[in-house]
């Protein structure tokens, strides 16, 4: 009964971390995308998106226990840890490590955010869309639980809402650049006309 509930325990933990990582990293481009008006947001709507990425540390930690822990695969602490060390799915199991440690540079540069440049902050915590794609990955490839109606429908879903708010906010952080860009090429060409215009003789009537 200890192996069976070790292996329930995996599953579900990596299956609760894989929907808590997935609403962290949807609620973030919700606030992001500034989808819900640009007034001052309450400090509780961010907060609850560190909740979430924290929670879904947490039991990605659970997760990687109770795989050690099971009897029946067999995993070694060098398995969960080295891509490829994995003698069960190595390639299934890769994304997951790959996700495991963006997962903690996310977090750790999260909760040390006052003390980092911003410029570094940021590039770190773009790391979360690949983490996104790795986890999601992983569990469709390795999770037992992958072939089920219930688990394919919210893959879909939440791989939907990831691209779509992310095609969003890329929209949004480039539209500024490309007007910059159009209203600088206009003043290029109103000072070409310009010029022109003065060099142009008088014509006597």
């Amino acid at each position: 009964m200890s192996g069976q509930l070790t292996w329930y325990v995996a599953r579900a933990a990596g299956l609760i971390a894989w929907a808590l990582l997935t609403a962290s990293v949807v609620w973030g481009l919700t606030l992001s995308t500034k989808i819900f008006g640009r007034r001052p947001r309450p400090n509780w709507l961010l907060d609850l998106h560190r909740y979430l990425g924290g929670l879904a540390t947490i039991f990605v930690g659970v997760h990687v226990v109770a795989i050690v822990a099971d009897s029946y695969v067999h995993f070694g602490l060098v398995s969960v840890l080295v891509p490829f060390a994995s003698t069960w799915r190595p390639v299934a199991v890769a994304w997951g490590v790959a996700a495991l440690y963006l997962l903690v540079a996310v977090e750790v540069t999260s909760l040390a955010r006052k003390r980092l440049p911003r410029r570094m902050w940021r590039a770190v915590h773009v790391a979360s869309f690949p983490l996104f794609l790795f986890s999601t990955i992983h569990a469709v490839t390795a999770g037992s639980d992958a072939r089920t109606w219930v688990f394919a429908g919210a893959a879909v879903a939440a791989v939907s809402m990831v691209s779509v708010l992310t095609a969003i906010r890329v929209s949004r952080d480039t539209a500024p650049a490309r007007a910059s860009r159009i209203g600088s090429a206009e003043q290029r060409v109103m000072q070409r006309l310009a010029v022109e215009s003065d060099r142009r003789p008088l014509v006597a009537r």
